[in-house]
């Protein structure tokens, strides 16, 4: 009986803590505004925008845009709009306002984020991007413009 116990012990102890790491993970989650998974989602995306890789960008948006918006017309869009504007130089957070069905938006939840942002040809643009909470739970880019 000893040998079985010492067997599972070590088995059952990785099963709780994996467990236990399952359940910090999810309430980290759970704790964090929608603002800030937005955010986190919508960084994690201009990233790949600022490396060039606009049909990578587009694969990475929430359905609701690719039913909208071909990854032609995007890629289209982005070397004629985003291009041009250069690397980026600074970027910082002005604002993000979470809006649940917003108007004249398909319902939903929604982050509209603004940066402050400097690019090397374009100074003193506002980047805005506005992630959704796509059907499956994550922060995806539905919306960007550079004024």
């Amino acid at each position: 009986m000893n040998v079985t116990v010492a067997r599972i012990a070590p088995k059952l102890a990785s099963i709780l803590l994996f467990t236990l790491m399952l359940c910090v993970s999810v309430a980290s989650q759970t704790s964090q505004k929608p603002e800030q998974l937005a955010q986190q989602s919508s960084e994690a995306w201009l990233a790949v925008v600022d490396s060039g890789k606009y049909a990578q960008s587009w694969d990475e948006t929430a359905q609701s845009f690719k039913a909208v918006v071909t990854k032609d017309q995007w890629q289209s869009a982005m070397d004629a709009n985003r291009a041009p504007q250069g690397k980026v130089l600074s970027r910082k957070l002005k604002s993000a306002a979470y809006a649940k069905n917003p108007p004249n938006a398909p319902e939903g939840e929604y982050v509209q984020i603004q940066y402050e942002t400097d690019f090397e040809h374009k100074q003193a643009a506002v980047e805005t991007v506005v992630p959704t909470l796509d059907k499956d739970g994550k922060w995806r880019v539905s919306g960007y413009f550079i004024k």
